[in-house]
């Protein structure tokens, strides 16, 4: 029995909204005791974290780094779930496998795809359990279209196998085919709430920015939610809501006020990423997003797009390419503090949408450390958690450490505990809890990452403990450590 006792840190318990000095005592991947009196133990791995924060690990809802090198970027963010919930993967069994196989540094798991589902049934696509494949759909107008009765059925179908085989809930990329039926919507809402699993949306055009869209996207997840009963979840609140996010944010208060089952999260960024073909990044669709198409950057190349004739361009060639796309500007004060907003909402859960790691060479991965030159990739990959700290905690004083860590940890923890028992143990700091912890220095700790450099890690975690095993310890990672291990679904 291996026994590590964190000696002497300020201890967050977000479910207790506690902060006390004390030792935290680990034994076999599980904390075994939390004491205001230091533990005596000769054979116990003492590790002095005097003055710094000792919490659970943050857990991520909606990463899609599904790599060694951007999970490690992510454990030097505090994370030590990562969870691809928005999008998902299909197949759910290649998904997991995979991720077994290759070794993972974090906790991991997906989502069964609704794009994936819809692709194969309305595109004839096979999905591959990898999420470049599904971003390829994106650009593909016939998947976007409303189903027929049949082809409704057979998705459905699709999606009630995967979340049998484990899949953590539904991800919906609705914004990506927002002319659908939303009908289908709510038939997905009531697949899962029979399966009691959430569902995961990037919601389709808000009635502001196209008084055509066959309803209104946050809207429409708080009518699914209040009809069906099922958990839904609506992603980046920020990046989707734009500068509506007062009237956003109003319609799901007033949901949850209702008893609906509606959780949101955001990102502290002012500044999103997708694919060059997404629906939303048409030529002429950009006036009623309030951009143009300078306001749009192609990741690989660094190339910002200098009119619409070349976004066409670009959209033919290669649909599937990613790119940033600033929908506030973060030199506005008022801007910023909308993001500050967003993060501020009551229970709004800190989620990065991470994105892959690209690299001119196209290697797909990389297990060196620090990571080879020229890796591109959104900086909230690197630095979405330390950045909100950093904001919310040290310069606007609008959280305590025990309401980040609520933020960053509690609350996302709880989204997955009807489907996934095993979380039940995640996002809180008391006996029997996993071991997944994270040890910040809370003077240093900040986002480093930018857009011209954006694989620089964030500062100030000094320890990162996964399953009990550090990943991170004094400031170093342990480039052997890949503790993770697959959190699975159990529908009921």
């Amino acid at each position: 029995m291996t026994t590590t006792i964190l000696r002497g840190g300020r201890v967050i318990d977000p479910a207790a909204g506690t902060e006390t000095v004390a030792d935290v005592v680990v034994r076999d991947g599980r904390v075994a005791e939390v004491s205001t009196v230091p533990v005596l133990d000769a054979d116990a791995t003492v590790v002095d974290v005097t003055g710094l924060v000792v919490g659970p690990g943050f857990v991520d809802l909606h990463s899609h780094v599904h790599s060694i090198a951007g999970q490690r970027l992510q454990a030097f963010d505090g994370v030590t779930t990562n969870l691809d919930l928005e999008a998902g993967l299909m197949p759910i069994g290649k998904a997991y496998a995979d991720a077994a196989a290759a070794g993972r540094v974090l906790n991991y798991g997906f989502s069964a795809s609704w794009a994936d589902a819809r692709g194969q049934v309305l595109s004839g696509i096979t999905p591959t359990a990898r999420f470049d494949s599904s971003t390829n759909l994106l650009g593909d107008p016939d998947w976007q279209r409303t189903s027929s009765p049949a082809e409704l059925a057979a998705w459905l179908e699709l999606l009630e196998g995967e979340l049998a085989q484990g899949a953590l809930g539904i991800g919906i990329l609705m914004g990506y085919a927002p002319r659908s039926d939303p009908k289908e919507f709510l038939a997905v809402a009531q697949l899962a709430a029979n399966a009691g699993a959430p569902t995961f949306t990037h919601v389709r055009e808000l009635v502001e920015a196209d008084p055509t869209t066959p309803i209104d996207g946050s809207r429409e997840i708080a009518i699914a939610a209040k009809e069906t009963g099922a958990a839904m979840h609506h992603c980046h609140v920020n990046s989707t809501s734009r500068r509506h996010v007062d009237r956003v944010l109003g319609t799901l208060d007033d949901a949850r006020t209702a008893g609906s089952r509606v959780s949101v999260e955001v990102y502290p960024y002012g500044m999103g990423s997708t694919s060059i073909g997404a629906f939303f990044l048409a030529p002429e669709r950009l006036d009623a997003w309030g951009l143009t198409a300078s306001s749009i950057v192609m990741l690989a190349s660094g190339e910002r797009i200098s009119d619409v004739r070349r976004l066409a361009e670009l959209r033919e060639l290669d649909p599937g390419a990613t790119c940033v796309v600033e929908f506030l500007d973060e030199r506005d004060e008022a801007d910023r503090a909308l993001l500050r907003q967003a993060l501020a909402y009551p229970d709004a859960i800190v989620a990065s949408d991470a994105m892959p790691l690209e690299w001119p060479d196209r290697r797909e991965d990389s297990r060196e450390w620090p990571l080879p030159p020229g890796a591109e990739t959104h900086p909230r990959t690197a630095g979405t958690f330390a950045r909100s700290l950093r904001l919310m905690v040290r310069e606007h004083g609008l959280w305590s450490w025990a309401e980040a860590f609520r933020r960053c940890s509690f609350l996302p923890a709880r989204v997955l505990d009807e489907v996934a028992p095993a979380m039940r143990a995640k996002g809180l700091l008391a006996p029997g809890a996993d071991a997944d912890l994270v040890v910040l220095d809370p003077a240093a700790v900040t986002d480093n990452a930018t857009v011209t450099d954006p694989t620089r890690p964030s500062s100030g975690v000094r320890h990162l403990l996964v399953g009990g095993t550090f990943v991170i310890r004094d400031g170093e990672l342990d480039l052997g450590a890949y503790p993770g291990r697959a959190v699975r679904g159990e529908t009921r």
